[in-house]
């Protein structure tokens, strides 16, 4: 297991919601590579509920979007935008199981549309949310120059 740095850390203007240690109001997530995943284990505030006690749905879609982001950047060396992204809640994530823990698959690129899978565990190891993204993925080298994509060694310092 190989764990990610974070390549955008100190660049001014950087306040990625998802990934972002210095967002106040942010995810702040951290990931780690397996030879065939990313993963993520990531404890939620209680600002981060809907009913009490739960972990919003709307959080749990963000959290799933932004580790199929970085899937793509350490999977298929580049960056792209979501284009699609499927959730189906299974199991409610209760606030008081920390942390809870994602991992993310590659399933395949066919031309510029990327397929992935997510699955979200409470911290039992109940599979609680999945999710089934489908990203447009540019070129490494369009990912560089629109999206500042540093290239797929970045992310291991």
């Amino acid at each position: 297991m190989r764990i990610l740095s974070n390549p955008w850390t100190g660049i001014p203007g950087y306040n990625c919601f998802g990934c972002c240690d210095t967002n106040p109001i942010g995810l702040k997530m951290k990931f780690t590579e397996t030879e065939d995943c990313v993963k993520s284990e990531w404890i939620a505030n209680p600002d981060f509920q809907g009913y009490h006690n739960v972990l919003h749905g709307g959080i749990q879609a963000s959290l799933i979007d932004e580790i199929a982001g970085w899937t793509i950047f350490v999977k298929a060396n580049t960056g792209g935008v979501t284009s699609r992204l499927e959730i189906k809640y299974k199991k409610p994530v209760v606030l008081d199981d920390k942390p809870v823990s994602l991992k993310c698959y590659l399933l395949e690129i066919n031309k510029r549309i990327a397929r992935l899978k997510v699955e979200l565990f409470n911290s039992k190891g109940e599979l609680c949310t999945e999710g089934e993204a489908d990203y447009f993925v540019l070129s490494e080298e369009m990912a560089k120059l629109k999206f500042s994509f540093p290239g797929k060694e970045a992310f291991y310092k």
